[in-house]
């Protein structure tokens, strides 16, 4: 198997995991936040959809230049979410289907403006700007969800909310 299969097969799973977790947000609660320095449920949970955006991004280019003052995705409601992230989750497969191993060690570079945010070699991009960065907002996310008293779905198992 190859490496470009292994992370698709890993993709896949993840995508599966938080378009659940992304089902749960309720459109009653977008503009709440636990805490003042916290961004909004709504913000985290658009935040969330858009970034398997980020893997057709690192594939596709060389060097990435983040525009200066871009407006992130910000859903108005659940559906249009999942929507998003549907669309978002189909554009990572479609990259990672054209991905080649000999592709992953080529370096990657990200900047805002003139300033380099992160260079390192493609694989890694993927794991950490992409992957890591999913599951760690997708935790936060779920956080949330659990502060509204939503049922949090199972991850890699089954959450205190599934039945036994």
């Amino acid at each position: 198997m190859t490496i470009q299969e292994l992370l698709r097969l890993e993709f896949d799973e993840e995508a599966a995991n938080t378009r659940k977790m992304l089902e749960r947000v309720p459109d009653a609660s977008l503009t709440w936040k636990p805490h003042e320095k916290s961004m909004t449920l709504g913000r985290l949970a658009s935040h969330v959809a858009d970034l398997p955006m980020r893997s057709a991004t690192i594939i596709g280019t060389e060097t990435y230049v983040r525009p200066m003052g871009a407006t992130p995705f910000a859903a108005g409601s659940n559906q249009e979410l999942l929507e998003h992230f549907d669309s978002a989750a189909a554009e990572a497969k479609k990259a990672l289907d054209g991905l080649r191993d000999e592709d992953l060690a080529a370096v990657w570079t990200m900047k805002m403006g003139d300033r380099v945010m992160v260079s390192l070699p493609r694989a890694m991009a993927l794991r950490r700007v992409f992957m890591d960065h999913l599951i760690h907002h997708r935790g936060q996310l779920s956080v949330y969800l659990r502060l509204l008293d939503v049922a949090i779905p199972g991850m890699y198992g089954p959450s205190a909310d599934d039945a036994r």
